[in-house]
């Protein structure tokens, strides 16, 4: 089954893709490997901000990476011309904004994690890293970059 049945099947439509807010590149390629950006959480076009622990519960925070596991399928739609090259999803870093109590990123980045799976099964299944941070740029409450093994 084509990566965009799949997408279809599960509802979701990939947006535009956003410009970087700094100097750099939104993926970068070498030899068979994409290297995606951070992305920001975004929600109805507008930074998703917040703390996980203060004004942001988990179930939130899972939706918000969930919704930059599909900015990161845009991006990575955008430069390499098709989802359906993909080979496997290497590596998922996950930055959550949050209080120092705060103790379940890794469920936070269940989102993203569980979505790729969802997308594109066992070859979306990766290694992964989540983080606690003090702040993630303009206040967003996750950000998440991915490593993807290209055909």
């Amino acid at each position: 089954m084509s990566v965009y049945d799949t997408l279809a099947r599960l509802g979701v439509e990939l947006p535009p893709v956003s410009a970087p807010a700094a100097a750099y590149v939104m993926a970068a390629t070498t030899g068979n490997t994409v290297f995606l950006s951070g992305h920001i959480a975004r929600k109805d076009g507008k930074v998703w901000a917040g703390k996980l622990g203060k004004d942001v519960d988990t179930e939130t925070g899972k939706a918000a990476a969930r919704a930059i596991a599909v900015d990161l399928l845009a991006t990575l739609h955008a430069h390499i011309g098709d989802l359906n090259r993909v080979q496997r999803i290497v590596k998922v870093m996950s930055l959550v904004n949050s209080t120092l109590e705060f103790t379940e990123q890794h469920l936070v980045t269940n989102g993203a994690s569980e979505f790729l799976v969802e997308v594109f099964g066992d070859k979306g299944r990766h290694a992964r890293s989540a983080f606690g941070v003090a702040q993630v740029p303009m206040g967003a409450c996750v950000e998440i970059e991915m490593i993807v093994e290209i055909a």
